[in-house]
């Protein structure tokens, strides 16, 4: 199918829908402001004339009210930005609404990367018996985190569903009454959200979405590729971070732990309750109604009350339902036996826990912990342990990690509430095991993880606390900044030559889990580095694992946008070859990217398909393999990009530019996440303190979307300087990983709005730094299009663009309104006007509000 359809398609379907709705959404009177909505558009085109002018924000704003609102006082002023702040965001919802509507119209529900369209392609190339194989033994995780990069709250995530629904219908009447609804309901959090507040909004997605999304999936491979009703690898499975994510938050304890696994367990109960009280409608035969009876009875009262002791374990349930399938096949000619079949797959996919629950922590935090344990063991006497464990080289502490046998129980004996934690959230993990089966939880992921001891320190805890006889706990170490990913490898052979370490691997099918982090990799080594420099480690660890007759299972920490190794993700998968071990897809999927991605039942399967078919397209879809040329290339340009990005990072008006120029320090008012935002407790801005999402959000608030793309532009010109150019075009032509990889800067770029911005360059002290940025994206785009060949950004998407075009164009008013509040803070600062004046706070709290609809905008930064 040919590139323009889409194109038409998104213009049919989204664009002139939303010029319809938009037009009756400004007519609804909203709030005390008369004229609100006739004013918007105003503003807006304002905005546009202005900046094609060369105007500054303050100008643009200035030029408005002189020109429309001469007569409102400064205060009434003030209320209007607010009010304009409010609806766009209400805006874009109703752009996001119609784009969730019109999904399966403008993607071809059925085309490539479609499972349909793998099934065909395997039975016309003689490969659905390899393609069966693949699908046995091939796993896709998708794990949600509660990063915060999503604001919408959970009563305005039913509007949009809703609102979706009624647009699919075009019922006026009821997106009348949303509309109402939604100018009356609040967009933004008073109060931080907890852990548990976070994980029951991401379980709305687990029952509304992914339950059926799922299990459609399931049953479509069991029914069209094996065609037949057996048990079959899961294939899809679901992984959880919201209550058992430690690392950075404070607020995540061990009982909220328990509390999420309860409420994981209690979801799927009620899903089951819910389907069997379908089928008890379908099945009233005898011998067969009375059953279905008795084990909706059981899942109403086992969802209501876990400590029942009228229950069933998930193998038992099963069993039934095999059982009661026979029943119907034998004596009821088969009758909604699919209906039956469905429900058994779910319970095969889901068991009692829903989603896996990982426990994350960082390894300093371990390492202080253990410290303090080994300290007690010591003192008690009659340890495993001897008195100068710590003057011991790093070896000897391994050989003495491997066999510690000591057990710790009295968890209340350590006094540092962080020490007692740690311990409790081990033996939290066995008890989950025993409630939600083994699957509850059973993953612990050590971020910053530096070396094998690291990982042994991790994997002694685990035996001492909880797990003496068997540990069915997998260690993942995650790899993140630059060093540690080149380090990577040796630190898995220490660990595959450990003998303790290398017996509980087999135990667990010798596959080791290896988590990658691409938003500190990002953060840390600028957008070519990072990608590349995980694509390296992940070859020399496949190598590595293999060697030691290891699966390597890579889990990818990704976030929404280019910059956090977002982006078009599954070509990603699919073009990593034969060197890279691809048994298993394993990525985050966060904030905004769950909504966006896979927030609808048609985006969610459609997305998961994509997922499926790219690790298969990889191992059954040719050579991925890069030349040793192009390989040396590839290393050159992230090399120069590296250099360029780190001198740019220690630029001395780097960090001042973070502070002063963008909303870095707003990120933390806005009540999106339970996680403080940043790690350290220094009033002092420190580059390492700083966490990934703030940090990209704040250059996207600025619109210059700097780790996405610096770098790129500087790494390219040295080939053109040198007259090389051609060999770059090669790599590009031969490599659908760096083709990917250049094709998602181009949405970094396109998203990329300088004229926002330009005023800074007359600015004293940050001019000439907003130039180097400047200058930098002007040579990017610039080459970028010369080794595409294409004549503007994101040629080859035209539907995507436009997208992001429509996107764009609604926030451009928030986005001015954000820069004139900026820019007045500056001046109060360079004033000396104190922080509790109250003019000044008015104008922060512009600035925070305004990062929602902004931030919001942009889900198709995934």
């Amino acid at each position: 199918m040919s590139v323009e359809p889409k194109l038409i398609r998104f213009n049919q379907s989204v664009l002139s829908k939303y010029q319809i709705y938009n037009s009756i959404f400004m007519t609804l009177p909203f709030d005390a402001v008369t004229k609100t909505g006739v004013l918007l558009p105003l503003f807006h085109e304002t905005c546009e004339k202005g900046f094609k002018q060369g105007d500054d924000p303050t100008t643009i704003v200035d030029t408005f009210f002189k020109k429309y609102q001469a007569r409102r006082s400064k205060e009434s002023q003030i209320n209007l930005l607010f009010r304009f702040i409010q609806y766009i965001e209400r805006q874009v919802v109703l752009f996001d609404a119609i784009e969730d509507a019109a999904f399966p119209t403008v993607n071809n529900m059925e085309g490539i990367g479609t499972l349909r369209n793998l099934k065909e392609t395997a039975t016309s190339e003689h490969k659905l018996a390899e393609l069966k194989e693949y699908l046995e033994e091939f796993k896709v995780r998708i794990v949600l985190t509660a990063h915060p990069t999503q604001f919408y709250p959970g009563s305005v995530l039913g509007i949009i569903t809703d609102l979706t629904e009624a647009i699919k219908e075009n019922d006026l009447n009821k997106i009348n009454n949303l509309f109402g609804q939604l100018g009356k309901t609040p967009f933004f959090k008073r109060e931080k959200p907890t852990p548990y507040d976070e994980a029951k909004s991401l379980i709305w997605y687990l029952e509304n979405v992914f339950y059926k999304s799922f299990g459609d999936i399931y049953n479509y491979i069991q029914q069209n590729i094996y065609d037949d009703s057996k048990k079959h690898n899961e294939i899809i499975n679901i992984g959880f971070w919201p209550g058992g994510d430690r690392d950075g938050n404070p607020f995540v304890k061990p009982d909220t732990t328990l509390k999420v696994a309860a409420k994981l367990k209690q979801a799927i109960l009620k899903k089951y309750y819910s389907d069997l009280k379908d089928l008890r409608r379908k099945l009233t035969f005898r011998g067969v109604e009375e059953r279905v009876i008795k084990l909706e009875t059981i899942m109403y009262n086992y969802s209501i009350n876990q400590i029942t002791s009228d229950t069933l374990t998930a193998k038992e349930f099963i069993k039934e339902l095999l059982s009661i399938r026979d029943l119907v096949v034998s004596e009821h000619q088969s009758l909604y036996v699919s209906d039956i079949n469905n429900l058994i797959n779910r319970v095969h996919l889901f068991g009692y826990h829903f989603a896996t629950l990982d426990i994350r922590q960082d390894s300093r935090i371990h390492h202080s912990v253990f410290t303090t344990v080994i300290d007690h063991l010591i003192e008690k006497g009659n340890s495993s342990f001897p008195k100068n464990y710590h003057d011991l080289s790093e070896a000897e502490q391994i050989e003495i990690l491997s066999k510690a046998n000591d057990d710790v129980h009295d968890l209340d004996a350590f006094e540092d509430e962080m020490v007692c934690n740690t311990l409790k959230t081990i033996s939290i993990i066995k008890n989950i095991q025993q409630t939600n089966g083994e699957r509850g939880a059973n993953r612990y992921i050590i971020s910053n993880n530096q070396t094998a001891l690291n990982v042994m320190q991790l994997f002694a805890m685990l035996k001492m606390v909880g797990f003496k006889d068997e540990l069915t706990v997998d260690v993942a170490p995650l790899f993140e900044t630059i060093p540690d990913l080149e380090n990577a490898p040796k630190v898995m052979e220490q660990l595959y030559t450990n003998e303790a370490y290398m017996a509980h691997l087999r135990a667990r099918g010798s596959k080791q889990t290896i988590m990658l982090g691409f938003s500190d990799g990002t953060k840390d080594g600028g957008y070519l580095m990072a990608n590349w420099g995980i694509y390296k480690a992940k070859e020399l660890l496949t190598e590595m694992s293999r060697k030691y007759d290891i699966t390597a299972i890579f889990f990818d920490g990704r976030g929404g946008p280019p910059a956090r190794g977002g982006g078009k993700t599954h070509n990603f998968y699919s073009s990593l070859g034969p060197t890279i071990e691809d048994k298993e897809v394993q990525i985050t999927i966060q904030g905004q990217t769950i909504s966006s991605n896979f927030g609808t039942l048609d985006s969610s399967r459609y997305n998961l398909e994509q997922l499926i078919s790219s690790g298969i397209k990889n191992r059954i879809g040719g050579d991925n393999h890069l030349s040793k040329e192009d390989t040396l290339v590839m290393d050159d340009l992230a090399e120069t990009s590296y250099q360029t990005y780190k001198d740019f990072k220690s630029h001395p008006m780097f960090i001042p530019y973070l502070e002063r120029m963008s909303t870095l320090k707003y990120y933390a008012k806005t009540n999106i996440g339970s996680r403080p935002s940043k790690r350290g407790k220094s009033d002092k801005l420190i580059f390492s303190d700083l966490r990934a999402i703030p940090f990209v959000g704040s250059w996207s608030q600025l619109k210059q979307n700097v780790p996405g793309f610096y770098g790129v532009g500087t790494a390219l010109k040295k080939y053109e300087d040198n007259g090389e150019f051609e060999k770059v075009e090669q790599l590009y032509k031969n490599s659908k990983f760096f083709k990917t990889l250049l094709e998602n800067s181009m949405m970094s770029l396109t998203k990329s709005f300088f004229d926002l911005t330009k005023y800074m360059a007359k600015d004293e002290e940050f001019g000439a730094f907003w130039n180097i940025i400047h200058e930098e994206y002007l040579t990017t785009k610039r080459l970028l299009l010369k080794l595409t060949g294409y004549s503007e950004l994101m040629q080859n998407e035209p539907a995507g663009k436009a997208s992001i075009q429509v996107r764009e164009s609604i926030v451009l008013p928030l986005l001015t309104i954000q820069q004139y509040a900026l820019k007045k803070i500056q001046n109060f600062d360079r004033e000396g006007v104190p922080a509790d004046d109250k003019e000044r706070k008015v104008f922060e709290k512009i600035v925070t509000r305004s990062l929602f609809g902004n931030i919001n905008a942009s889900r198709n930064s995934a």
